[in-house]
């Protein structure tokens, strides 16, 4: 991003900043030898319209905040409430698909939520895990979920002079059920009780401990005799059948290829107005990492 906040963008006005995002995010995985695999989100179901329609509000007012702190001068604030106006756009989705084929880089796009594939690709063994901040990943049944898998490091906390470390941190699912002493279907309740994608606001007064409390006495949502009035407005069993029927597409073979070094150099720097010199510096590094592991490779088989 640029000093103020907003995303980079090329001399035609497009935003480069995912292409930025992906060229030394995917540079760091393949020298480190971990390949990844993007799952792009669908056609969100029906019930996730409340929570679209709160993040765009979100950004909107974001968008009348940051206007105010740049205008008083406010860079700091400029900044983050630039981040909270940061939406997805077709084209960028688009060039990101691209961009992962010149990596070689396989990707699968989701019929609906993005989740809920990763979660499909992890419990069949495509997938050693899902990376992702959104706990709805293990309502969706995944093996084990990675949060913080890129963002670990020092963070400053909001409107606050201080700051804090972000490690990696993983969940097992079924460790966490025999943890709870609860079943998946039971899971799924607690998240509906707190609030998820699908009914944002939860219950009224509920949160995580009294949620869970709540499931391991009365077992389900029917039989909790306080919420019943607040359950008539809410499509539990939707929700539930979006958890556990969840619509993926046919996944198949995942294939890694060979990283187009020519044709993310032309792509980034003759059409996206990329440094010529610091996309080359970050391939060099990419190219002696993938050497040096086959090296080593070809040394134990000998």
């Amino acid at each position: 991003r640029g000093p103020d906040g907003l995303h980079l963008t090329d001399s035609k006005g497009r935003v480069t900043s995912h292409l930025t995002g992906l060229l030394y995010r995917n540079v760091n995985f393949l020298s480190m030898g971990i390949k990844p695999v993007y799952v792009f989100d669908g056609k969100p179901p029906s019930l996730k319209t409340a929570e679209i329609e709160r993040r765009k509000l979100g950004k909107k007012e974001a968008t009348i905040k940051y206007e105010k702190a740049k205008a008083s001068g406010d860079l700091e604030s400029a900044r983050k409430y630039a981040q909270q106006t940061t939406s997805m756009q077709d084209t960028m989705v688009e060039d990101s698909k691209h961009f992962l084929d010149l990596f070689g880089i396989p990707y699968v796009q989701a019929k609906a939520d993005g989740e809920a594939t990763a979660a499909y690709m992890n419990k069949n063994g495509m997938a050693d895990a899902v990376a992702s901040q959104d706990f709805d990943s293990i309502l969706f049944g995944a093996v084990k979920l990675i949060r913080n898998f890129t963002n670990s490091g020092r963070r400053k906390l909001p409107n606050r002079n201080t700051y804090i470390d972000i490690e990696p941190e993983i969940i097992s699912y079924q460790k966490s059920l025999d943890a709870l002493g609860i079943t998946g279907e039971q899971i799924i309740d607690i998240g509906i009780l707190i609030g998820t994608d699908f009914n944002p606001d939860g219950f009224e007064r509920i949160g995580p401990k009294t949620a869970l409390k709540m499931i391991k006495e009365y077992g389900k949502l029917e039989d909790i005799p306080k919420i019943q009035e607040e359950l008539e407005q809410v499509d539990y069993k939707q929700i539930r059948k979006i958890f556990l029927q969840a619509d993926t597409p046919n996944v198949g073979k995942i294939e890694f290829k060979d990283v187009d070094y020519s044709g993310i150099i032309n792509y980034l720097s003759n059409e996206r107005d990329f440094s010529e010199e610091r996309v080359k510096a970050s391939l060099n590094r990419l190219k002696k990492s993938i050497e040096k592991r086959s090296h080593t490779l070809d040394q134990w088989f000998k």
